[in-house]
């Protein structure tokens, strides 16, 4: 075999290359990323046993439970009739009697059924009872979502509340006020939200973003932050319509903080 053939073959390399051949870039380590985000955690859920907030219809079927005031919920007594249970501390869920399976109507109503397999009905008077044992018009509710807050509304055309004399529940309100406010609370899989990643800057409470944020885009000669001192109940709003950072730049275009504001 020639001297030629016994050469080792290598790739050509030009002046000022190296020889040494480039390394794959390989994706960034699973706990580096996950130390650059944070994770988002249903704090709501977390101080109710685990039983999130319903925010629309399609998702109140399996397990429920209706919740008026802090940390109570509705309860089935076996008579038929429903009472407001004993507020509960937080982080416990809801007691059996308060348990409730939803059924999914339409892309509107649903119907509930107690734990004694009985469905809610609003009766001519406004009460309502669990003593049906189908579904007609008259067990079949309308939830209401407006401005994050929820409403019931029965077939008599009033919204459900408890009454705060004898604590029952009826239906007897054409508008809504404060007692017919509720929460619809569902333990039923969704995805995991903690599981989802969110900027750093996004990690802590409103005032704790703003001030990520104003950190991040701020460009002073004094280098001194300024904060905007406005309420924080638009931002609060504004998180919950899905424009925060529509918000977070206005208040920061006011306070002349931001690189990118006009």
């Amino acid at each position: 075999m020639s001297e030629y053939n016994k050469a080792k073959i290598s790739k050509l390399v030009l002046k000022g290359e190296s020889s040494k051949g480039t390394k794959r870039k390989h994706k960034k380590d699973k706990k580096d990323k996950e130390a650059k985000r944070a994770l988002v955690v249903d704090t709501d859920a977390v101080k109710h046993g685990g039983w999130w907030q319903v925010a629309k219809t399609s998702d109140i079927t399996g397990s429920i439970a209706l919740q008026f005031g802090k940390q109570a919920y509705v309860k089935a007594l076996d008579n038929g009739l429903f009472t407001l249970g004993a507020p509960h501390n937080e982080g416990d869920p809801p007691d059996p009697e308060e348990i409730f399976s939803a059924v999914l109507i339409n892309e509107q109503k649903v119907a509930f059924k107690s734990g004694y397999g009985k469905y809610l009905k609003v009766e001519k008077d406004g009460m309502i009872t669990g003593r049906s044992d189908a579904v007609s018009a008259l067990e079949q509710f309308e939830p209401v979502f407006e401005q994050g807050k929820t409403a019931l509304l029965a077939a008599n055309g009033c919204f459900v509340s408890v009454d705060p004399e004898d604590d029952a529940l009826v239906a007897i309100k054409k508008k809504v006020g404060s007692d017919e406010v509720c929460t619809i609370r569902s333990c039923a899989g969704r995805e995991d939200i903690s599981s989802k990643e969110l900027p750093v800057e996004e990690s802590g409470d409103l005032d704790q973003v703003e001030l990520n944020y104003v950190k991040k885009f701020q460009k002073f000669q004094d280098k001194k932050i300024r904060v905007s001192k406005e309420d924080k109940l638009t931002l609060k709003k504004a998180k919950e319509d899905g424009a925060l950072h529509e918000a977070l730049l206005d208040r920061r275009s006011k306070m002349k903080a931001d690189r990118y504001c006009k």
